[in-house]
């Protein structure tokens, strides 16, 4: 979590932008976020996916969206345990922001490499 100015128990902050990124900010959150937008994920299909993030990176960047109830987990009541990730309609309302930012992202690419495919690798 970032450090932010308080007054008393609550954080002040001084642009909308500041609470955006302390709550979906860092390299991992926008990551899982996104694949998110495509459905509901186990834990071992986002590590599939997201193959630099550590079991324990994950599971606390998955536990800290949840608590600001970006994304929900459910746990079905099966042995082995089976849990589930997916977004919360509060969650879903990030998506045009990370749309924006993937395409941004892309044309990037595109500017400083002259063809994105060059850098980017493609999930099946």
């Amino acid at each position: 979590m970032t450090e932010g100015r308080k007054i008393g128990a609550q954080k002040k902050y001084n642009v909308g932008v500041e609470a955006a990124l302390e709550v979906m900010g860092g390299k991992w959150k926008p990551l899982i976020l996104y694949h998110l937008m495509t459905g509901r994920k186990r834990t071992s299909e986002l590590r599939r996916l997201i193959p630099d993030i550590t079991q324990k990176m994950l599971t606390t960047q998955l536990r800290g969206l949840e608590k600001d109830e970006i994304i929900a987990r459910k746990v079905y009541n099966e042995i082995p345990p089976k849990v589930e990730y997916e977004l919360t309609p509060y969650g879903w309302e990030l998506k045009p922001a990370l749309d924006h930012l993937c395409h941004w992202g892309e044309r990037h690419l595109d500017k400083v490499y002259g063809d994105r495919s060059k850098v980017l690798e493609e999930f099946d």
